[in-house]
């Protein structure tokens, strides 16, 4: 049943004139004491008059006057925001928070307050109402998972497992399907293949109906939306070309940025068409938005990576992708279907990039003509006004907080983490690959060995407690390896004061708890198989606080040039989230890792323990 709980609404007088305190994250502070909003999710009230701001780092939804483009009221939050979705009859916001105990916050927009909350899992996101108002859905991103809650009780009936962490959902107008956005690619990373997909669920049986695989190298998906009709999904994500040498960055040569079309009746993906221009990237495409009737409007998507907004003729795109299916020349590149995700040419002449004022667009909603763009690092939402012929005028730029701070040295660095801008020719960030300074689950040929020998991506959490850097241990600490990146990843030659902030955001990130953990403690099983761990020898090399010695080892996992090879110990804390493991990504799971891939006990003496007690093992590493 809903908690009730009396988390009071806050009256403002003057925007950014409130608030919170608290230790970061999440609190809107960052350890320096300085305070963002970051406004990462919209949702427009039925009736247009009221937009929804979900500001993740003040713990607060704020509530904007569309007529006036000001900022009326706001609502505490006890967790950080991460989602919205109105009820049908606009009366209530469901907003889910984003924290290992999950909660879904539910508002009383008429009483103007939060009225209680409903549990959900870690780090719940996305909600979806149901078309009869009765049911939500809600994607679980560290659970991969989604939860169907009864509305009325508050409920939740089931949990419906998806591939690797949902972070968007969209239903189809009769409610009979959920389609859900994984973020990263499952499954091992050594293949031909490494792709992210889309779940399709059936909200009848609550279950899995359909999974749809997005292109070969198809990582970082953010954004899933309907066209006006309902006959076509959106889903944009980056396309990386990991199967290259990282050489340059010309024409995509590395990453390109997508917008994947998914047809609703054949439950098939119909084609995948690339947002950059020919010489300049749209790096990290994130939220997506159709406006106008049927497909005679436009699809908008944010690109996070460049500070933009990009607007596409939705009637002209399909026209394009019908001529490339039956085989008609399109472009000069595009003769047929499969030409089309390698076309950098293909939507010119009908997409318009609509360069923004504020950084780090996120999240769009469509209020008539109107598209909202939340505007992350920068406190601030753009309003772009499509309606009529001609749309060529500037996006209006409207502050939350027109008092609020520079950034602080953390700060910056999480901006120039993000920042495509720092990159020739704009193709990437540094979180195209490391998304939340994460690994994005592929293998990259960096050439720190020699070309032609992949390594799969690291996490970057506590790299400057880790020493050395790289699988391999050529950069000598994490200092080295920043700016080894800006040099040799994103092409460019950087003020060191740029790196330095970037030292500093890596330093500030803390792990998130494991989704493994009962109540935030080891489970019984995780218990035992500390024992194991310790009996094994995993401890000899992985010892706490950090799980790691500092040291490099051959523990027989090498394969060609590295074959005999000593490579790095990493830290085993969020194991959880940064498989496929293995200097290759080979190891699918944990237990492959430890005992598929794990010649003669090199990499723990394992062999001899029975199924029950090797999964004991697992559970506990993966609740580091």
């Amino acid at each position: 049943m809903i908690e009730s709980k009396p988390f009071p609404m806050v009256v403002l007088a003057c925007v950014g004139a409130l608030f919170l305190s608290g230790a970061w994250p999440g609190s809107g502070k960052d350890p320096a004491g300085a305070e963002y909003l970051s406004p990462c999710c919209l949702t427009a009230g039925v009736d247009g008059q009221r937009l929804y701001i979900a500001e993740f780092t003040a713990n607060r939804v704020a509530v904007m006057d569309t007529a006036r483009e000001e900022v009326i009221n706001a609502y505490e939050l006890p967790q950080p925001p991460s989602g919205m979705a109105c009820s049908s009859d606009g009366s209530r916001l469901f907003v889910t928070g984003a924290s290992p105990d999950g909660k879904v916050h539910v508002i009383d927009l008429e009483k103007g307050e939060v009225i209680g909350s409903m549990h959900a899992g870690h780090t719940p996101c996305a909600p979806v109402v149901s078309m009869d108002g009765k049911t939500l859905y809600v994607c679980n991103r560290f659970d991969n998972d989604i939860s169907v809650i009864d509305i009325e009780s508050g409920n939740e009936c089931a949990r419906i497992a998806v591939v690797r962490e949902p972070v968007a959902a969209a239903l189809t107008s009769d409610g009979g399907l959920l389609y859900v956005a994984n973020h990263l690619p499952g499954g091992p990373a050594d293949g031909y293949y490494t792709a992210a997909v889309v779940s399709i669920v059936d909200t009848a049986e609550m279950k899995v109906a359909n999974t749809i695989e997005l292109p070969n190298g198809s990582t970082g998906v953010r954004g899933v939306c309907f066209s006006m009709d309902g006959k076509y999904v959106y889903v944009t994500h980056v396309l990386a070309r990991y199967q290259l040498p990282t050489t340059q960055l010309e024409r995509g040569w590395m990453n390109t940025n997508a917008l994947s079309v998914i047809d609703v009746k054949k439950q098939a993906l119909l084609n995948t068409v690339l947002l950059d221009d020919v010489d300049l990237g749209a790096a990290n495409p994130w939220g997506v938005v159709c406006t106008g009737a049927g497909t005679g409007g436009y699809v908008c998507v944010a690109l996070a990576g460049t500070h933009e907004l990009c607007v596409i003729e939705q009637a002209a795109l399909h026209d394009r992708l019908d001529r490339a299916a039956s085989g008609e020349k399109v472009t000069a590149v595009t003769s047929g279907p499969d030409d089309v995700q390698v076309d950098l040419s293909f939507l010119v002449g009908i997409k318009k990039r609509f360069p923004l004022t504020g950084k780090g667009p996120r999240a769009l909603v469509a209020n008539g003509d109107v598209v909202y763009v939340a505007e992350y690092f920068t406190d601030s939402i753009s309003a772009v006004d499509l309606g009529g012929s001609d749309i060529s005028q500037k996006p209006v730029s409207i502050p939350l907080a027109p008092d609020r701070q520079a950034p602080t040295m953390a700060r910056r660095g999480e901006i120039c983490f993000n920042d495509a801008m720092l990159c020739f020719q704009r193709w990437q960030s540094c979180a195209s690959c490391h998304p939340g300074a994460r690994a994005d689950g592929l293998n990259w040929d960096l050439m720190n060995d020699g070309m032609g020998n992949h390594k799969n991506t690291k996490s970057l959490l506590l790299v400057f407690d880790t020493p050395p850097m790289m699988i391999t241990g050529i950069r000598d600490n994490a200092k080295m390896a920043v700016r080894a990146g800006i040099r040799h990843i994103q092409f460019a030659v950087r003020p060191e004061e740029d790196a330095e902030a970037i030292d500093a955001y890596l330093k500030s990130i803390r792990p998130v708890p494991s989704p493994f953990l009962e109540d935030g403690k080891l489970s019984a099983a995780a218990e035992r198989g500390k024992e194991h761990f310790f009996k094994s020898g995993c401890a000899v090399c992985h010892p706490g606080p950090i799980y790691t010695d500092l040291k490099a080892y051959d523990v027989g996992t090498g394969k060609r040039r590295e074959k005999g090879a000593k490579l790095d110990t990493p830290t085993l804390i969020e194991t959880w989230r940064t498989g496929p493991w293995l200097n290759d990504g080979r190891a699918e799971t944990m237990r492959d890792m430890l005992k598929k891939h794990n010649r003669g006990d090199m990499h723990g003496a394992v062999s001899e323990l029975s199924e029950d007690e090797t999964s004991d093992l697992v559970e506990y590493v993966l609740s580091l």
